[in-house]
C-alpha cells in the first residue's frame, strides 16, 4: 500500500513473519535433495556423513552404489529417507546382468533404482533396444520407483531427449539429468508428462533455484550443507530487507 510505512516494532514483527515463512519453505525445498554418495572415493566415513546430512536436513535420500545399499539403510533406519542404488556400472552391462543387480540392490534394502542406460546404445539411437531395456528392469523393480539415469557429460540434447522418452515408453517413473536447464526442458518434452525429471550436479543454492523453476523435480547434489547454508543466509537477509532503516523509524 502506497504510502504505508510500519512501526519499527510492526517491521519487526513483520521481518519475523517473511523469515519464519521463507524457512517453511526452505524446508520443503532440501526434502527434495539427494545427497550423492555413489562414486567411487566414497568410504565409510563419507557414506555415513552423507547418511547423517540426509537426516538432519530431512533430505528425500542417499544415492549409492550397489555396495554401500546395506549399509547406508542401516545408517537411515528409522528414517523416510529412501535409499537408492545406481546399478548397471557404465552403462554397457548385459541385461540379465542389470536386472540381477537391480533384483539384489531391493533385497538389500534400496528404495529406488537409477538404471545407467546402454550408452552404445544411445549413441547408435537404439530405441528399441533401451525400452527393452528399461522395461526389463522395471519388471524386476516391481512397485520400487525406477529413474533411468541420463547424466553423462558426453550426452547430448538429442541422446538425452532419446533416452527420455526410451524412460516413458518403458514404464520407468523418472530420468535425471545433468543440471541444465535446457536438458530438463528437452526431458520434459521427450518424456510427454509421463514422467518426472530430477536433476543432478546441482552445486548451489542459485543452480537449484533455476532447475527446480524449469521443471526440475528432485535434485541431487554432493554439497547439501553449503545448499542449506546458502538459502537460510538468503532467508535471513530477505527478513533484514523488509523496510529500509529510515521508514522503520517514522510514525503512521
Amino acid at each position: 500500500m502506497e504510502g504505508t510505512v510500519l512501526s519499527a516494532a510492526e517491521a519487526v514483527e513483520y521481518g519475523e513473519f517473511k523469515r519464519t515463512r521463507r524457512e517453511a519453505e526452505i524446508a520443503v525445498t532440501l526434502h527434495k535433495l539427494i545427497v550423492d554418495a555413489s562414486r567411487r572415493e566414497t568410504d565409510r566415513y563419507a557414506l555415513k556423513t552423507a547418511c547423517e546430512n540426509v537426516r538432519k536436513l530431512t533430505a528425500y535420500g542417499v544415492l549409492v552404489s550397489p555396495v554401500s545399499v546395506a549399509s547406508a539403510r542401516k545408517h537411515l533406519e528409522g528414517s523416510q529417507a529412501y535409499v537408492i542404488c545406481l546399478v548397471g556400472g557404465t552403462g554397457e552391462t548385459l541385461m540379465p546382468v542389470k536386472k540381477l543387480e537391480a533384483k539384489k540392490a531391493i533385497a538389500l534394502g534400496a528404495r529406488e533404482i537409477r538404471l545407467v542406460l546402454c550408452y552404445s546404445a544411445l549413441r547408435a539411437a537404439n530405441a528399441s533396444y533401451l525400452k527393452r531395456e528399461v522395461k526389463k528392469v522395471r519388471r524386476v523393480a516391481k512397485k520400487m520407483a525406477l529413474v533411468v539415469s541420463l547424466e553423462d557429460h558426453t550426452l547430448s540434447e538429442e541422446e538425452v531427449a532419446l533416452g527420455a522418452k526410451a524412460a516413458a515408453d518403458g514404464g520407468a517413473d523418472a530420468v535425471c539429468v545433468r543440471g541444465e536447464v535446457q536438458l530438463v526442458l528437452r526431458a520434459l518434452r521427450a518424456g510427454g508428462g509421463k514422467i518426472r525429471v530430477d536433476v543432478s550436479g546441482v552445486e548451489n543454492a542459485e543452480q537449484l533455484r533455476s532447475l527446480t523453476k524449469a521443471g526440475g523435480s528432485l535434485v541431487q547434489t554432493a554439497d547439501p550443507d553449503r545448499i542449506a547454508k546458502e538459502m537460510y543466509e538468503q532467508a535471513r537477509e530477505e527478513a533484514e530487507r523488509v523496510l529500509p532503516p529510515q521508514n522503520a523509524e517514522k510514525p503512521i
